[in-house]
């Protein structure tokens, strides 16, 4: 089970995570990250963020990157899945859920997973703050994160 999803709905953690150890049973380890839409960020309050792709370059680029975790680590079962849409704080954006047979494979496949889908992914982000609305820009902090697995 590899599986890339782009959605507006919310998704059930658990849910995921059972298919995962369906579709690999005997693992030893199943690793996972949630993203959660922020409250604020440096400039101050968040109240809505907004995302916008476009379906087939986002699930394509999604799987080239899953793609490539699977060729770095022996991962037995990967689930990615990404909303779009609007979301209010404390929602759940994005979930990257690896099933591996050794927990530092699963540390570092998920990892690498989020620190290309900050930097490679195309979604387009809009915050709404008070003072109006703005379109997020990448960080360098992401860059530096997704650059240090070129070596």
């Amino acid at each position: 089970m590899f599986e890339v999803q782009v959605q507006t709905e919310d998704f059930c953690v658990q849910e995921v995570l059972d298919g995962l150890l369906r579709h690999a049973p005997g693992v030893g380890a199943v690793t996972h990250f949630i993203g959660i839409v922020r409250e604020q960020d440096a400039t101050g309050p968040i109240l809505e963020m907004h995302l916008e792709h476009y379906p087939a370059m986002s699930r394509k680029a999604l799987g080239q990157i899953l793609d490539e975790a699977q060729e770095r680590w022996p991962i037995r079962a990967a689930v990615v899945i990404h909303r779009v849409g609007s979301l209010k704080p404390g929602e759940q954006i994005v979930l990257v859920a690896v099933a591996t047979d050794h927990r530092g494979d699963g540390f570092a496949a998920c990892e690498y997973l989020m620190d290309q889908l900050k930097t490679r992914a195309p979604f387009w982000k809009k915050e709404t703050t008070p003072g109006g609305a703005r379109w997020v820009q990448a960080r360098q902090s992401d860059e530096r994160a997704a650059a240090r697995w070129d070596s």
